[in-house]
């Protein structure tokens, strides 16, 4: 039986850890709890964290294993790369995933590969740059942290010290990103790539609270956009991929698309999406097993895509507050055979949101068309709020 070592074994990572048992083979998870969803799931579980290289390696040598993979985790992510380079295993090589979690050496990559990126500089305190060198508003972030940490849209110069310093305290690296706001509707790209080749397997639409943190309370699949636009993200995003140095694996683009159709990439991780989109949303409105794509590039096999695609739609709402729960029992109580999953993980109003880490859960709904899903979600007005879907 071959092995696959999973670095992370919380909820989200927990779809890798079934599929590859599923799929024959001998799962070695590591994590730093055995509270994790996961821990139980595993053949084997070690329990080291995720950032410990150096100790998973040494175990690693002990396991023999055939192939390494994450889902969903930046963190994870970097370990994982640094292990198929030590193990001669297949993966992205630690620059490129250098690239695609520290967002400063992404936007330079861009900018070296001639791909459209706005004002960017990092800092690590507010005196390293002079109001002479932004036109605001710009956002402020930490240069290696996902899941809307510190994430903050400043307009005005007296709010910019603040926001800087916020997210420096997120930053494991203690540095901040200032760049220009990019303007227009946000998605998202799930791809898969082998051997250099990219393919695009769904495009999402992004609904967040707005500014100033644009923290996620929804997703849906396929996003409401042009064959156009769609052919424009898909050239731009691939661009994208080819500077980072991405070669193998799962691939989560954020992008905007402005009133004037132009694509501008926010950022690009060289692993799946999180939120349950790569996990979930692309099987159940595209029919592609994105997971199972991920082991199989894993292990240095060519991903096997749908014979028979899926045309449906999927969405994922997350609880904010006491109102999404109210319109969830409305939702189960309307539609039920709709509902895919539902998943909370504590009680709304206990504690304030302030990242995609501190939502109360979420649920999961599949529809066969997109009016179908309109009509669920239509009274849902702490969601859908944009115009061009409602």
């Amino acid at each position: 039986m071959k092995k696959l070592v999973i670095i992370g074994a919380n909820e989200f990572q927990l779809p890798l850890i079934v599929k590859a048992r599923e799929m024959g083979y001998e799962t070695h998870v590591f994590s730093w709890s055995r509270k994790d969803a996961g821990a139980a799931k595993a053949d084997a579980f070690y329990e080291i964290s995720i950032t410990e290289k150096e100790r998973i390696l040494e175990k690693c040598r002990e396991i023999c294993p055939d192939a390494v993979a994450t889902i969903g985790s930046d963190l994870a992510n970097v370990t994982v790369a640094y292990l198929a380079k030590e193990l001669g295993l297949p993966g992205n090589s630690p620059e490129c995933v250098f690239r695609s979690t520290n967002k400063a050496a992404m936007r330079s990559a861009f900018l070296q590969a001639g791909i459209p990126v706005p004002f960017f500089k990092k800092v690590a305190c507010a005196e390293d740059i002079s109001r002479e060198e932004l036109a605001y508003p710009v956002i402020v972030k930490p240069t290696d942290r996902s899941g809307s940490r510190a994430i903050t849209k400043v307009e005005r110069p007296s709010q910019l010290a603040s926001a800087i310093r916020e997210a420096i305290e997120q930053s494991f690296e203690k540095q901040a990103i200032v760049e220009g706001y990019i303007e227009g509707q946000e998605y998202s790209m799930e791809t898969i790539s082998f051997e250099g080749r990219h393919t695009c397997l769904a495009v999402t639409k992004k609904f967040t609270t707005g500014e100033p943190h644009f923290i996620e309370v929804g997703h849906l699949e396929p996003a409401p956009i042009s064959e156009k636009q769609r052919e424009s993200a898909v050239d731009m995003v691939f661009r994208g991929l080819d500077a980072l140095g991405v070669k193998s694996g799962a691939s989560h683009a954020e992008f905007r698309i402005d009133g004037r159709g132009r694509v501008r990439i926010i950022e690009i991780g060289s692993r799946m999406g999180g939120d349950c989109i790569g996990s979930h949303l692309v099987s159940l409105s595209a029919g592609e097993d994105y997971v199972r794509m991920v082991i199989d590039t894993a292990f240095g096999h060519s991903p096997v895509f749908c014979s028979e695609p899926l045309h449906k739609c999927s969405a994922i709402r997350f609880i904010m507050e006491k109102r999404d729960m109210d319109y969830l029992e409305k939702v189960k109580k309307n539609y039920p055979d709709c509902l895919r999953e539902t998943r909370l993980t504590d009680i709304p109003g206990s504690h304030a949101v302030v990242d995609s880490g501190s939502r109360f859960g979420y649920y999961i709904l599949q529809t066969d068309t997109m009016q179908e899903m309109k009509e669920i979600l239509a009274e849902d007005s702490g969601l859908f709020t944009d115009c061009s879907f409602c």
